[in-house]
């Protein structure tokens, strides 16, 4: 039972070997990750089944709307969890409940934000994406329906970013093993028991999510030998939200950029019809268990480096960080060839069409020679946030994802046109995708090993030397409520 216990309780990655802590926290996350690909599989399963392929290419052409969106958040998310991590290596209890209640106080806010612009805006942007006619209805219910839900997708994202950083992958992947199963059920019981259809599957997810928001809150609530959670620590601070808008805006910005140029693809993909939409989708399904490791190993690397700035070691994050991309690509490889394995039959299950399955696992085939990169790009990526400096990876998106994948794509599609193929060839557009990978790897590898992380780190340290011991104004403590 002591064993369980410590299972689920904050894990400190200051101690023991750098890449047994790396595993062991990476692990349940990658499980968790793992979990939830297949719940958003699973919608794409069952809407491509018992609907059609035009209702999974509404769902599908909808994401990178979402997820445009929702770069704020995303920003928010990360920053807290960086000053999560940070705080709790640093043995700070004043400053970590203050991080964790404010960024409860905080998301509330830009959930609010985000529900009204996303109902707003979803038609005017799915339209200016030259959407077929075909799938714009769905598209528009799924997207209206997730916005008006949005708070479930927010609170469980940052709370369980709240857990990771502070060590405990654990709980975040158990709720999320529960909700999985709630949200196939909820699936099959809308789509196929009540044909909601598209919209079946927007309703299963955002309740699925808000049950994992309430068990995330629910567990913090419970951890009072860590933190303490009053009116005082969720009264929104100057320094703390600077302090997480500091963090976190670079990764918001990274996301908005990487979302614009999926947008600017997404058009192009639009471009060749709903049956070359619904092939994009059904691999991308496939291609998001490859990913799953990467972004893993990615989140983990933040959350170590981050606990090891706190206790002023940098030594150790530096080993932490070679440790860890090692084991990245490792298994970076292993899902590799799993993926040319069984690829085509986990493609089955979304469609019937033979043309929709052959020309996605030759978009597969494509993506895989760049796995690996991922990998790296995204272990040195998340290494660079957990020190501080957020800034870095920010460029290195914005290089690669709108000033080398957006025109490469374009360029290579542009290139292939032909009298038979007046459109082009839709492959072109994977192939600016491993483009893009290929030198984000380089790129962050350079940044790793000649840019700025340790001078970041080292100016993080003193920070949090200089604020310590101290109390900002208007915080109240536990005793005084």
């Amino acid at each position: 039972m002591q064993r369980l216990r410590k299972l689920f309780a904050p894990r400190d990655m200051t101690q023991g070997a750098p890449w047994k802590r790396i595993l062991e926290f990476a692990l349940p996350m990658l499980i968790g990750n793992i979990a939830q690909q297949l719940y958003a599989s699973t919608d794409s399963v069952v809407v491509g089944r018992y609907v059609g392929d035009n209702a999974l290419a509404s769902v599908g052409s909808s994401w990178p709307i979402l997820m445009f969106m929702i770069a704020l958040f995303i920003g928010i998310s990360t920053g807290v969890g960086i000053l999560v991590s940070q705080t709790f290596g640093a043995k700070d209890r004043r400053l970590l409940s203050e991080a964790i209640g404010n960024c409860i106080s905080l998301t509330a806010i830009v959930s609010a934000l985000i529900m009204v612009l996303g109902v707003w805006l979803s038609p005017i942007m799915l339209r200016a994406l030259n959407t077929p006619e075909a799938i714009i209805d769905d598209a528009i219910a799924y997207l209206r329906i997730f916005f008006l839900g949005i708070f479930g997708f927010t609170y469980y994202n940052v709370l369980s970013g709240v857990l990771r950083g502070l060590g405990d992958s654990f709980s975040a992947l158990g709720f999320l093993l529960l909700t999985s199963a709630l949200n196939i059920a909820l699936d099959l019981w809308f789509v196929i028991g009540f044909g909601w259809g598209v919209a079946g599957v927007a309703w299963a997810t955002i309740i699925a999510q808000s049950v994992s928001a309430v068990l995330c809150y629910l567990k913090l609530a419970r951890m009072r030998e860590t933190f303490d959670m009053h009116r005082g620590t969720l009264r929104l601070h100057r320094r703390t939200v600077s302090e997480i808008i500091r963090l976190g805006m670079p990764s918001g910005l990274t996301q908005a950029i990487f979302s614009s140029a999926m947008i600017l693809v997404q058009r192009l993909q639009n471009s060749f019809g709903p049956e070359i939409v619904a092939t994009v989708i059904i691999s991308m399904r496939v291609d998001g268990f490859a990913m799953m490791p990467n972004f893993s190993f990615g989140m983990a690397m933040t959350t170590f480096t981050g606990q090891n700035v706190g206790a002023r070691d940098l030594e150790r994050a530096r080993r932490g960080a070679t440790q860890g991309t090692l084991m990245a690509v490792a298994v970076a490889a292993v899902m590799t060839l799993a993926l040319l394995l069984f690829g085509r039959s986990i493609m089955s299950l979304f469609t019937h069409t033979q043309a929709i399955i052959d020309r996605g696992m030759r978009f597969i085939r494509i993506l895989s020679l760049g796995y690996m990169s991922m990998a790296v790009l995204q272990c040195l990526s998340g290494v660079m946030r957990g020190a501080g400096d957020a800034m870095t990876p920010m460029w290195i998106s914005l290089i690669t994802s709108v000033g080398l994948r957006v025109p490469v794509s374009y360029l290579l599609v542009e290139l292939s046109k032909t009298p038979q193929q007046p459109l082009g060839q839709p492959e072109m557009i994977y192939y600016g995708v491993l483009i893009t990978w290929s030198a984000g790897a380089l790129i962050n590898y350079l940044a790793f090993r000649y840019g700025r992380w340790r001078k970041r780190a080292r100016q993080r340290m003193k920070a949090m030397d200089d604020q310590a011991g101290q109390t900002p104004d208007g915080y109240a403590t536990a005793e005084g409520l």
